[in-house]
């Protein structure tokens, strides 16, 4: 049996899966991490779709899903396997089933793989709620049995692989009814098609758990390793991917926390990126995210944490208990550290990039949302009178000699009697010992700074602060991760999956990030500006309130729910996505759901406040909630009756 869900808590260990073959590809059972993608285009344009394969093929793609919403389709995936086949490629190719079981059926007999979602494959979803009885429930299962296993007979004959696909948004509404709309729910829309499949002795499968939202992602998929291991005794490979996670660093982190949280503790067997860009630009993330682990030791020096011994329940989240210490811990949000200790010159200019903006004339500061709240300046001070707002960390010997320590606070190796509001203790998670730990329980104003030395960076903050929990240590702690990668895309997922996994375990009260490179390489990656950046300062401080967004601990920002596009969209999404984004970006925590097709809303839109979702060619349909409030917009006009929705219900707020 598993420990809690993955093979090791302290170490990097993968989870022990079937092997299963999609063509000549194998997946699970200790193969490398797998990368795929999805196609954008028409699936009925057999040319487009060829070319667009072609180019995923090229950039490392090693599967590649197409689209395949009716029958039409699917017989023309025919044609597209034949000319990539005829051109040299033997990539394998999975078809996407929504609606359409006859589509599947055709789909099995020509491609490698077919995807299904247990949500909308056979039930459908009105959102009604239903109260069934337990034989009632019990009939309507053997009702999905009759369907589907027509589907896993046609792909045991032709050696077909299948996902059961999960998404959270498209529950259907006999599993709503009876789970709520809970990662258990989704666990169990999976498990009752793997069971069928298993009644026919068809073990060609993997599954998948999806959300637009990181932490109902982790935990569902997290409750199905679980759930596999308690009723078969093994697991079949799963494929990871946060839904519609939108484009540019927001994309690139929700990604990261969702897929990265997973896949160090050793889950996963394949993954996608669902970016808002074309599909080749998705690849380079994904080996981004593959890499880390391509090269990492498995550790098995220390022993696994058992239920019993494990401080907290990591199916559900709650927030650690912590003391406040000033604004960190109790129940402020996390604060953000902004790293100065390498600025040349400390002025009201450099404070511009972390969010405080000095106006002479008045002689005020202006603060953004996003704006630091601690600033660390090593062994300087300021000045300059600083923002109510923002508080100094500083090395012992700078704060001894700064004048007002009510404004400056001290890092140090070790807790002391110091008469300081706050003292910043730095650690390193890999060498505490029960010494050190003992002393912080004298003391009610220390914070701890926690790194790691080590390659298994989260893990071994995972476990100090699991230490704290069990010695009823309460201080709250701030998480510091440094990147030494060179790119954008790798501190990205570097700085998310190391302290978004974390924050999605409830720990953590405030993210410091910090990098050896500066070379931003002028916000571009792969040839597309998705990040504009003045300064190092505001690369980090931007990435930390980004995590935090995406974690869902602290809102400073609109955040957006956009799926990728592909051949069933019925807008050009990318350019929408920039339109919404442009005029919708300073309302902070309204969640705004953009959809291509009916397929992917309203059910995939999930928690979003209000949906754009294509109803058919040029024609919107928007959304409160999951409530139609406007059919067939026009979509020239549609951004704009967007804004009038938000107007009316009070989710506007004017520019000044």
């Amino acid at each position: 049996m598993l420990q809690q869900y993955c093979a090791s808590l302290t170490g990097y260990l993968r989870l022990p899966t079937r092997e299963v073959k999609i063509g000549g590809l194998s997946i699970g059972n200790g193969n490398p991490i797998r990368i795929q993608t999805m196609t954008t285009t028409d699936t009925m344009d057999t040319a487009a779709t060829v070319a667009q394969t072609i180019r995923c093929i090229e950039a490392g793609a090693e599967l590649v899903r197409i689209t395949a919403p009716s029958k039409k389709e699917a017989e023309n995936l025919l044609n597209i396997k034949n000319e990539l086949r005829a051109k040299g490629y033997d990539t394998p190719l999975i078809a996407d089933i929504h609606f359409t079981p006859n589509a599947a059926e055709i789909a099995a007999r020509i491609v490698e793989k077919v995807r299904v979602n247990p949500g909308n494959y056979i039930d459908k979803k009105k959102f009604d709620v239903i109260d069934y009885t337990d034989d009632e429930y019990a009939s309507e299962v053997l009702r999905i049995k009759d369907r589907f296993t027509p589907l896993v007979r046609i792909c045991k004959e032709y050696g077909t692989a299948m996902r059961i696909g999960t998404n959270h948004g498209s529950l259907s509404d006999r599993i709503m009814s009876r789970y709520g709309d809970t990662p258990i729910g989704m666990v169990e829309s999976a498990m009752e098609f793997l069971r069928i499949a298993r009644y026919e002795s068809y073990h060609q499968v993997v599954l998948s758990m999806k959300s637009s939202n990181p932490l109902v992602m982790v935990q569902a998929y997290r409750l199905l390793v679980q759930k596999m291991d308690e009723e078969f005794g093994e697991c079949y490979p799963l494929h990871l991917g946060v839904t519609e996670a939108g484009d540019g660093e927001d994309g690139r982190i929700k990604s990261a926390i969702g897929i990265g949280t997973l896949l160090e503790d050793g889950i996963g067997d394949t993954i996608r990126v669902s970016l808002t860009e074309d599909p080749e630009f998705e690849i380079p993330v994904c080996r981004d995210i593959v890499k880390r682990y391509s090269t990492r030791t498995i550790q098995t020096t220390a022993p696994p944490a058992d239920s019993a011994r494990l401080p907290y329940d990591p199916f559900a989240y709650k927030r650690r208990e912590t003391i406040a210490v000033q604004n960190i811990g109790g129940q402020h949000v996390p604060v953000v550290v902004a790293d100065y200790s390498h600025e040349t010159v400390l002025s009201t200019k450099s404070l511009e990039r972390i969010g405080y903006t000095y106006n002479e004339v008045s002689d005020k500061w202006s603060i953004s949302d996003a704006a630091a709240d601690y600033v660390y300046t090593g062994n300087r001070h300021f000045d300059f009178a600083l923002p109510g707002t923002l508080q100094v960390i500083c090395d012992y010997e700078s704060w001894e000699n700064a004048e007002d320590k009510t404004k400056y606070h001290p890092l140090q190796p070790a807790v002391s009697g110091l008469q300081s509001a706050v003292q910043f203790i730095s650690v390193d998670a890999d060498v505490v010992n029960l010494a050190f730990l003992e002393s912080l329980k004298s003391y009610d104003n220390v914070v701890l700074v926690a790194s790691s030395s080590g390659v298994c960076a989260l893990q071994s903050i995972r476990n100090f602060l699991s230490q704290l929990m069990t010695q009823g240590i309460k201080c709250p702690v701030i998480l510091k991760t440094e990147s030494k990668d060179n790119t954008v895309d790798e501190q990205l997922i570097h700085f998310a999956t190391d302290t978004g996994g974390l924050l999605l375990d409830g720990f953590g009260d405030g993210l410091w990030l910090a990098n050896a490179s500066t070379r931003l390489e002028n916000g571009k990656v792969s040839g597309r500006t998705y990040l504009e950046v003045k300064s190092n300062e505001q690369f980090l401080n931007n990435t930390a309130f980004s995590i935090l967004q995406a974690a869902r601990t602290r809102i400073s920002k609109t955040e957006y729910i956009s799926c990728p596009s592909c051949g069933r969209t019925l807008f050009d999404l990318q350019e929408t996505t920039a339109k919404i984004r442009a005029a919708t970006n300073h309302l902070k925590g309204v969640k705004i759901a953009i959809m291509g097709c009916i397929v992917n809303g309203p059910g995939e839109m999930a928690d979003a406040d209000f949906g754009y979702v294509g109803s058919g060619p040029g024609k919107i349909t928007l959304y409160k909630g999951k409530e139609v409030v406007k059919r067939n917009v026009p979509s020239d006009i549609a951004v704009d009756e967007l804004i009038s929705l938000l107007k009316e219900n009070e989710a506007w707020i004017e520019i000044e």
